[in-house]
């Protein structure tokens, strides 16, 4: 596994070796450099004139700077010829003061000679010897003089040869840079005259669906029910079918444009509200306008602080933007399933618990119920045994009248009855009878 460090966010991201040398295929490759020299045709007519400015330009500073050199040149040969007569002047004044001073030695020698013709011959011997000593080092000293004049003078060439050497340099790089541009032009290519960006990104993004995404949707969005839709929708699932990354991508050139200059700032609000209507986690401007700018034209630009998820990117960077989104995704994917299960469970135990609560509460609802039934029951009962008493009652009051009812039964007798009732005590007698 390789580590990436994005340059905006300096976040890391692993890539697997297919990933990231299917990266440096696109950021190297030759037919990348190709393709860009392809769309560099498309801007032949409107650079048209800045090359020849530039051209002009370029042959412009040329000949100021030959004229400067030239001038320089010039200057410098001037000086060393003032300097050389200067130092010439300078070496014939010192030999004439040396002539002179040792013409003037002679004389006072000769003079000297004649006017001590009676000293000694060692006294007269000394003297021509400390004049002859005096001549030596004056010829000495011009010796000295002229060395020093011949070592300047060959200083003076050195310079000069190293000023022209450099000059000669610099006319040979502009000579160089003016022949690359006359190559660039006279290499570039027509192939993509005629090409949109869109049908650009979806054949490079076809050339590598088979090897590098094999279950990837990478389709046109067609979907305007809102009213307004992106260019184009990529969705990437694994072997499960669950979605690992998807980006709503929406393509703009300088084709699209009218006479006044769009930025691409101006479609970024539209993008993301694409993005969101239809539920993409990412969005990218693929985009050729604002062909000058440094900070586009540098890399993926990142403007999450304008719209959360959103890149700006330059057509040579479309398939990498979709690796990197997609292996920053494959990297949080087992994350992804574990937060998945987690919030499972989280509804399992919220199930069980709704099921608790509902089980308590249907307990307690039918024992309430229960409860009233019983105590109703309760009520009934106590009523019945009222009810039963007062049968009781009834009844044992019942047995008590028979009891004495039966006592005055027993208690009757005929003597009784016929006890002031003369008829009936004469029926009596006579049954008896």
């Amino acid at each position: 596994m390789k580590e990436i460090i994005c340059p905006h966010c300096k976040k890391a991201f692993k890539v697997d070796e297919a990933g990231y040398a299917d990266i440096l295929k696109q950021v190297r490759d030759s037919e990348f450099e190709q393709q860009l020299h392809e769309r560099l045709e498309l801007a032949e007519k409107e650079k048209f004139k800045a090359l020849e400015l530039a051209k002009e330009k370029a042959a412009s500073e040329m000949q100021k700077a030959a004229a400067a050199k030239e001038s320089e040149i010039q200057e410098l040969k001037a000086r060393l010829d003032k300097g050389e007569e200067s130092r010439k002047l300078a070496v014939a004044e010192a030999l004439a003061a040396v002539e002179k001073e040792r013409d003037k030695l002679a004389s006072e020698l000769e003079q000297a000679k004649r006017e001590r013709k009676s000293a000694s011959e060692m006294a007269e011997l000394k003297r021509a010897k400390d004049l002859q000593e005096a001549s030596a080092a004056k010829d000495t000293e011009i010796q000295q003089l002229k060395s020093k004049l011949e070592a300047d003078k060959v200083n003076q060439e050195l310079t000069q040869k190293s000023l022209k050497e450099r000059y000669e340099t610099q006319i040979k790089d502009r000579d160089e840079a003016i022949e690359r541009l006359r190559d660039m032009k006279a290499k570039l290519s027509t192939k993509m005259v005629g090409e949109t960006l869109e049908q650009h990104c979806e054949t490079e993004f076809n050339r590598l669906r088979a090897t590098a995404f094999t279950r990837a949707y990478f389709e046109k969005d067609n979907d305007a029910r809102s009213g307004s839709k992106g260019d184009y929708i990529f969705r990437d699932a694994d072997e499960d079918g669950n979605e690992i990354v998807s980006i709503m991508f929406e393509m703009k050139n300088e084709s699209d444009t009218t006479a006044t200059k769009k930025r691409n700032e101006d479609f970024l609000k539209e993008l993301d509200k694409d993005r969101n209507e239809k539920g993409c986690e990412y969005a990218v401007l693929v985009s050729l306008l604002e062909p000058e700018s440094e900070l586009y034209n540098s890399g993926i630009v990142d403007v999450a602080h304008r719209y959360p998820k959103m890149y700006v990117i330059r057509p040579q960077f479309f398939i990498p933007m979709i690796t990197l989104l997609r292996n920053a995704a494959m990297n949080s994917l087992q994350y992804k399933a574990e937060l998945a299960l987690v919030k499972s469970q989280s509804i399992d135990v919220t199930q069980f618990e709704d099921k608790l609560e509902k089980f308590k509460d249907g307990f307690a609802r039918n024992y309430d119920l229960a409860t009233r039934k019983f105590q109703t029951a309760i009520d009934e009962i106590d009523k019945s045994i009222n009810h039963l008493q007062k049968t009781k009652d009834a009844l044992l009051g019942t047995d008590r009248n028979l009891r004495l009812a039966n006592d005055k039964a027993q208690d009757v007798t005929i003597k009784k009855l016929t006890h002031g009732n003369p008829t009936m005590k004469a029926k009596f007698d006579e049954l008896e009878g």
